[in-house]
């Protein structure tokens, strides 16, 4: 996982008072290490509170009937088996807990993230709002004090309830005190890229990992924990106002993919990340954006150019793969071309 890097780094001249156009505007600019800062601030705290929902969903299905390779699918999905297995011999609940929620030497954990996310936001205090970096600061040092004790499948529940409540109430302070420049854009950048990977890993968990047999599609146990990822994505209630009646594998799958109204889709996600690459070209002449709207394309091609039917008939879970494969390109792509150097991948 890339860190943003130290501002000695980001001296882009004598001063640090280059902006990201390498060109004087007349006008506000921003530091690359402050964009960096900003995307990454926004990629953690939208992280802490899929993974919260992650945590959430795959307790609630152990819980109600199905079997314990729930907790292994958490580690297989986010492409931790060998940092994972590096520290536990055998992987059970408690374990898998304490590696996601409190162990700091896992760079994936909530309890690393909100540090990282914290510490960015440290770094944007000229530019944040006093109630956006006052909530930062308290919900770390909160989320570190609930998490002190190793928490046991029975605190999920309480404990994911906060970190979503929390991530939640930096949403709305930053909606309603950021000031919209190319900062808002980085920012957004961060979240809708992270929110879109994230929608396909919980997606993911439940159609490859936790169903146990074809012969469950459509049963009770089916529609549950169908009931139960729309309600981890906190989405139920605007997949009801689609399809008032009835629930299905591929309806929910469409719904949480494909769906341009849905916030958490797939499809919003890279419609709001070209809406704000588009802005940086335009607006502020970045040229970098149009080399990220072109990795941007091929995404946007192979999800909005096919209907869930011909996903789910091709492999849902091969989708999935694909699609978090664009997005880590994505992130690659805009990182070089907003604030690594040549020197950087020497």
């Amino acid at each position: 996982m890339s860190q943003p890097r130290s501002q000695s780094q980001w001296q882009g001249s004598d001063d640090g008072t280059r902006d990201l156009s390498g060109r004087s505007r007349g006008g506000p600019f921003l530091l690359s290490r402050y964009a960096e800062c900003l995307f990454w601030l926004a990629r953690y705290m939208e992280r802490v509170e899929n993974l919260a929902r992650i945590l959430d969903v795959t307790e609630t299905f152990v819980r109600h009937g199905a079997d314990q390779s729930g907790w292994v699918s958490i580690v297989q999905i986010n492409a931790d088996e060998k940092r994972f297995l590096e520290k536990h011999d055998t992987v059970t609940p408690e374990k898998v807990l304490h590696f996601y929620l409190t162990d700091r030497e896992n760079p994936s954990s909530i309890a690393a993230c909100l540090f990282a996310a914290r510490e960015n936001a440290r770094t944007l205090r000229p530019m944040i709002s006093t109630e956006m970096w006052t909530q930062i600061n308290v919900f770390y040092n909160r989320a570190r004090e609930l998490m002190a004790d190793e928490a046991r499948p029975s605190d999920v529940s309480q404990i994911c309830a906060f970190l979503k409540e929390g991530c939640q109430f930096h949403t709305g302070i930053t909606e309603g005190t950021m000031f919209r420049d190319q900062g808002w854009a980085f920012y957004s950048i961060g979240k809708y890229l992270e929110r879109g990977d994230q929608t396909s890993r919980l997606v993911d968990i439940k159609y490859h990992t936790l169903l146990p047999s074809v012969r469950d599609v459509g049963g009770a146990q089916d529609v549950y924990q169908w009931h139960a990822v729309l309600r981890a994505a906190a989405n139920y209630q605007a997949f009801r106002r689609v399809y008032p009646s009835g629930m299905t594998p591929s309806a929910v799958a469409g719904f949480l993919l494909l769906n341009h109204s849905c916030p958490r889709s797939i499809v919003q996600s890279v419609h709001q990340i070209e809406t704000y690459l588009t802005q940086l070209g335009s607006g502020y002449g970045l040229k970098g954006a149009n080399v990220v709207l072109e990795q941007l394309d091929e995404l946007r091609a192979g999800v909005m150019g096919q209907t869930i039917e011909q996903i789910l008939r091709r492999g849902l879970h091969e989708f999935l793969d694909w699609v978090q494969l664009q997005y880590l390109g994505l992130a690659a792509a805009v990182a070089d071309s907003f604030w690594h150097t040549k020197e950087d991948a020497v």
